[in-house]
Parts: C-alpha cells; sequence; structure tokens
C-alpha cells in the first residue's frame, strides 16, 4: 500500500467518486480533496506568520533540484516566525492560494534533524492543494507566491505546523518547530488543461471532443448512434508524460454527460475547482480507461452500465439506471 504523506494537517482520505452502495460500481461522480473546512476561501485560526530570512540550517548534500537533500541539524533557537529561504529560484507557474501543487519534500525536526518524512525515497511526488485544511499552514505560507522548478528552504513554528499536540505517527512534539526542502515541480489551478498533440477523431460511432486547452471546458458531441457495449478509452490529445498506473491517485480536469441525450451531469470546471482521487476508489471504468494513458493526455473514456453505475446510480444525479457515461478526463498529474 502506498504511504500517505504526513503532511496532511488532520488524518483524512481522498475523496472519491462517491460510492453508492454498489460494491460493483464504486463511484462516478468526483469531487475535490477532503477539507475539514470545505471553503476555498477559508483562512487559517493562526494569524498569518511574519517571513523572516533565517537562520535555517545549511543542506550539505544533495543540493541540486530533484535531488533527495541533506539538510544539517539545526543550532541555536530557531525563530518563531516562518523562516523561508528560495535556494534555487524557477521560472514557471507562480504558486497561488489553492492550487493543487506537486512538489517532492523532506522534513526534518530541527533540534533532532531526525528526519520524520520525504517524498524522495518513495520515488513520488506529493500531490496536494494549498488550502486551509488540506495541508500543515507553514507550507501554505511558504509556497504562495513562489514559482515551479523552485527549492525552497524554511522552518515552521508549532503554531503553522501540527500546534501544541504534535504528530506522535512522526514523532514530531508539540514544541518542535521543523525544516523542510520542496522542490515546486508544478502547479495546478481551475483552468489547467491537457498538454499534447491533437490526435484525430475518426471513428464516426464515437463521440468528439474538443481540443481547447485555454481551462474552459471542451465540448462532446454524442453520435446518434446506439452506445458501445465495451469500455471505451481514447486520446483525443495526447500528452508526454509517464503512463498511469492502476494504483496511482489522479489530478484531473473532467465533464461527464450521458450518451442518451447528451445532458451533463458532473465538471469540474463548472465546479471550478480540479478533483483528486485513487483510481483504487473509483468505478471500474475510469480506472480502467485511465491506466495506461499518459499524463498531460485528454482522453475520451465512454462507460457501459456494467462498468459504472449499472441500475444504481447515485440519488439525485441526473443518471438513470443502466446509463451510459462518456467523459472528457485531462490528466494532469499522477502520483
Amino acid at each position: 500500500m502506498r504511504r500517505r504523506s504526513l503532511l496532511l494537517s488532520v488524518p483524512t482520505g481522498l475523496v472519491t467518486l462517491a460510492a453508492c452502495g454498489n460494491d460493483n460500481a464504486g463511484s462516478g461522480k468526483a469531487s475535490e480533496t477532503a477539507s475539514p473546512s470545505p471553503s476555498a476561501s477559508a483562512t487559517s485560526a493562526a494569524p498569518p506568520p511574519k517571513i523572516v530570512s533565517g537562520p535555517l540550517p545549511a543542506i550539505t548534500a544533495g543540493t541540486k533540484f530533484g535531488q533527495k537533500p541533506t539538510v544539517a541539524k539545526g543550532t541555536g533557537e530557531p525563530s518563531k516566525d516562518l523562516a523561508l529561504k528560495t535556494v534555487i529560484a524557477g521560472g514557471g507557474r507562480t504558486v497561488a492560494e489553492n492550487d493543487y501543487v506537486q512538489a517532492h519534500y523532506l522534513g526534518q525536526i530541527w533540534d533532532s534533524g531526525k528526519v520524520f518524512d520525504n517524498s524522495y525515497d518513495r520515488k513520488a511526488p506529493l500531490i496536494i492543494q494549498l488550502s486551509q485544511g488540506s495541508i500543515i499552514d507553514g507550507w501554505r505560507y511558504a509556497l504562495a507566491g513562489k514559482k515551479a522548478g523552485s527549492r525552497l528552504l524554511f522552518s515552521v513554528p508549532p503554531t503553522w505546523g501540527y500546534g501544541p499536540q504534535g504528530n506522535a505517527q512522526a514523532g514530531i512534539k508539540g514544541t518542535d518547530t521543523l525544516v523542510f526542502v520542496v522542490d515546486v515541480q508544478n502547479t495546478f489551478n481551475a483552468t489547467s488543461s491537457a498538454k499534447g498533440k491533437a490526435v484525430p477523431q475518426n471513428k464516426a460511432d464515437l463521440p468528439k471532443v474538443g481540443t481547447n486547452t485555454d481551462g474552459k471546458a471542451p465540448s462532446i458531441t454524442v453520435p446518434k448512434a446506439a452506445a458501445p457495449k465495451n469500455l471505451v478509452s481514447e486520446y483525443v490529445i495526447e500528452g508526454d508524460g509517464p503512463a498511469v498506473k492502476a494504483d496511482q491517485t489522479v489530478l484531473v480536469q473532467y465533464k461527464g454527460v450521458l450518451w442518451d441525450g447528451g445532458k451533463e451531469f458532473d465538471s469540474t470546471y463548472q465546479k471550478k475547482t480540479l478533483a483528486s482521487f485513487s483510481l483504487q476508489q473509483v468505478v471500474k471504468g475510469w480506472a480502467q480507461g485511465m491506466t495506461g494513458k499518459k499524463v498531460g493526455s485528454r482522453v475520451l473514456i465512454v462507460i457501459p452500465p456494467s462498468l459504472g453505475y449499472g441500475d444504481n446510480p447515485p440519488p439525485n444525479s441526473g443518471i438513470q439506471k443502466d446509463s451510459t457515461m462518456v467523459f472528457t478526463v485531462d490528466i494532469l498529474a499522477a502520483m
């Protein structure tokens, strides 16, 4: 089982395509990552920290972007503020509050130098939303305004870390200041789209999907033909990222319509927020349709009832029994 990051501010699982009592179906309607404060504009219970330049321990090895760093133990008293240094300045997109960031990181305790968590050994970057309740506040304030491609070194006092309760699982006491090195690989928001080469859509019996990459919802035109009996998964735009694995968590933009009538029943574009979920927690059609597809791609997925909701669709979803669902999915990232 993939080890969960210790950076979450509270224990929380990824919200999936909500299961509705059908053990075979799993889910069919994606939503945002669960958070104790669902409001996107919610603010931290603690006031924003003052950001200072130090003191900070040195990175003694693994000094290049993407390399696992070794960080010296802190000396003296750590700052009561958020100490932050941009070690490597990137030139990519600027990170903003409520973005989803993709980053490698290492975290250790100031006093002991004990590493309590790192993504480099897992060989999988973290993908998480910079929102209150989704991640410790020190990350929210340290990363906001920085650019993708940057390496950041910062220390987080308990006020903007785990608070006076600490984190027993990680061996963090309520008085511990934490030190992080973060390599910001990418950042995504509600305007993010697939990036790649458009693939010809020549099959007359399949829906046609728009190829716009401006962050707006692509069109889906369903043909006046019988719905396919088997799963369809076709590139609309083919990206150049790694192939998605069946046990990964993905970050996506998507839109879903019914084959019969073409009525839209769910969309991240309409919600103005991305969706993140594990492929092990979704309907079979989603999991099978996305496995093997490249990150950065837009994919047409047509899910027959046997791999979707069957005769047990979610209440008030607008999906009828035995409906064939049509999705366009932009695969932004995978971990």
